[in-house]
């Protein structure tokens, strides 16, 4: 076995030393319970330390599990609890539009998927969960990047960037200005910029600072999602992101126009 997954296998084997009942631990309890040298739990644990992963009290040298576990674990509740209190809406908007739905998150440059809800219709296009797809050229990614800081978005363009199709945009001004106009409308589009024959549309899920917790979208082939279906579509899209959002009690959106008009001020 490769000597870095055993050093993960070891980080890993501390981390689960602890317990609700043992919160706090010695190193030589640690080095006791994960089965290791104490050199070799100590660097592991001065690592974890120097990420968040663990705190060492400084006055009596025990260790506890660090606030980065706690955001991680924050995250992960947050994102299941979205994804189940989503499914039932994301059932009738694939039922009503008869084109598949999917929810996802963001992750570094790229959407992953959480949940999809496959077409009925026999040509349909769908994602596997889990499966993981460029933000910046996706109507999923850009419902993501119209609400995230402009140094962010630089960021993930230029790591994802590339060409898809003749129609992938690879110019970050042209970028700017879509989301310009995704925020303004509350809904991202894609015509054919990842896919060939492939059109779709996507609405974020925002909390009350108006960050993106998750993107509903609808996809299918873009002999069906003409721009006038696009834009109803678009539309159902966004109510239902706002429903879930207003469900969950994460916020009651405001006016896109209010929104730009705040960030000015």
């Amino acid at each position: 076995m490769p000597e870095s997954i055993r050093a993960v296998e070891r980080a890993l084997d501390i981390l689960s030393c602890f317990s609700p009942d043992e919160s706090t631990l010695t190193l030589t309890q640690i080095t006791e319970r994960a089965g290791l040298h104490k050199s070799t739990a100590h660097r592991l644990l001065a690592t974890l330390e120097s990420r968040g992963f663990i705190q060492r009290d400084e006055s009596s040298g025990a260790y506890r599990l660090g606030i980065r576990l706690i955001e991680l674990g924050c995250s992960a509740l947050q994102h299941t609890e979205l994804s189940v209190q989503a499914t039932p809406y994301l059932h009738r908007l694939a039922a009503e539009s008869r084109e598949t739905v999917d929810l996802a998150i963001l992750q570094g440059p790229d959407v992953v998927y959480l949940q999809v809800i496959e077409s009925p219709q026999r040509v349909k296009i769908a994602a596997a969960p889990g499966e993981r797809l460029p933000a910046f050229c996706t109507a999923t990614g850009k419902a993501f990047l119209a609400f995230l800081p402009k140094a962010q978005v630089e960021e993930i363009f230029k790591q994802g960037v590339r060409r898809y199709t003749r129609r992938t945009n690879l110019s970050l001004t042209a970028l700017f200005n879509d989301l310009q106009i995704t925020r303004e409308r509350g809904y991202a589009t894609s015509i054919e910029e990842f896919e060939d024959g492939i059109n779709a549309v996507a609405a974020p899920i925002l909390d009350a600072d108006r960050h993106p917790l998750a993107v509903i979208a609808i996809v299918g082939p873009a002999y069906r999602l003409s721009g006038e279906r696009m834009a109803k579509l678009g539309r159902a899209v966004k109510a239902t992101a706002d429903t879930i959002a207003r469900e969950m009690g994460l916020a009651i959106p405001f006016p896109a126009k209010n929104h730009l008009e705040r960030k000015r001020t």
